[in-house]
């Protein structure tokens, strides 16, 4: 079973080559569910490391509908994951009613070639997934990340197991969500052949500061949050 990790820093990354993970998603701020990581960061991990490198493309928080500048910032950044040496690209883009926008993330696809690509977990608020499934097989794109449309990919294995019946080995569906050394296994056990984790830990590492750099409802100025090498080995020995 392939382990991917969402690393969202230059720790994160190296603490998942080190655990033993088989690919990592880079990406930054999983506050927001993650943004593109910056040129430097990306340029620095594929350098070091040497397990498969997947870059998030999505060029800012909140909903997954772009803007044509948007959408150009986008396809700038997948040119420069390619010439990083990048091994995959996680992206995706929907309309205003939660449908794939496929003609945009066709083009996507078609720009990333031959990096293998990942629709991220945008398809989670799609509004019909086997039909959403059916459209990104025929675009050509490389697997699913999803939880199964619920709030951990536990919860979501009825749709799961579902959409890879459907799948038929065209594209592969990547359950994540929640994924931790405790259920880890049981994902194995039903027959998928990767799970995305996070295997985050937070550490606090300061006081709250006199001035506030941010929205305390969004962010905590206070804390570290990182991938764990040691989650990640606990997940590593838990699907041998």
């Amino acid at each position: 079973m392939i382990l991917e990790v969402c690393a969202n820093s230059y720790l994160s990354a190296i603490h998942a080559e080190e655990a033993g993970a088989n690919r990592i998603e880079l990406c930054s701020e999983l506050a927001v569910g993650g943004i593109t990581p910056s040129y430097g960061l990306i340029k620095q991990v594929t350098q070091v490391l040497s397990i498969p490198v997947f870059v998030l493309i999505r060029p800012r928080s909140g909903n997954f509908c772009y803007t044509q500048e948007e959408f150009e910032i986008m396809k700038h950044d997948i040119g420069l994951c390619k010439e990083l040496g990048c091994s995959g690209i996680v992206s995706g883009v929907l309309h205003k009613d939660g449908t794939i926008d496929l003609e945009r993330t066709k083009a996507l696809v078609a720009l990333s070639k031959p990096l293998s690509f990942t629709f991220h977990r945008g398809f989670d608020g799609v509004p019909d997934p086997t039909e959403a499934l059916a459209d990104l097989i025929e675009i050509g794109v490389s697997r699913v990340l999803t939880s199964g449309q619920e709030v951990s990919a536990e919860q979501g294995m009825a749709l799961l197991l579902k959409l890879r019946l459907m799948a038929n080995n065209r594209i592969n569906i990547l359950p994540g969500g929640g994924i931790n050394p405790g259920n880890a296994p049981w994902f194995k056990q039903q027959g998928f052949s990767e799970i995305h984790v996070s295997g985050t830990t937070v550490e606090v590492v300061n006081a709250p500061p006199k001035v506030p750099m941010n929205n305390k409802t969004l962010f905590d100025e206070t804390v570290h949050v990182y991938s764990s090498q040691n989650i990640i080995k606990q997940i590593v020995k838990a699907i041998k």
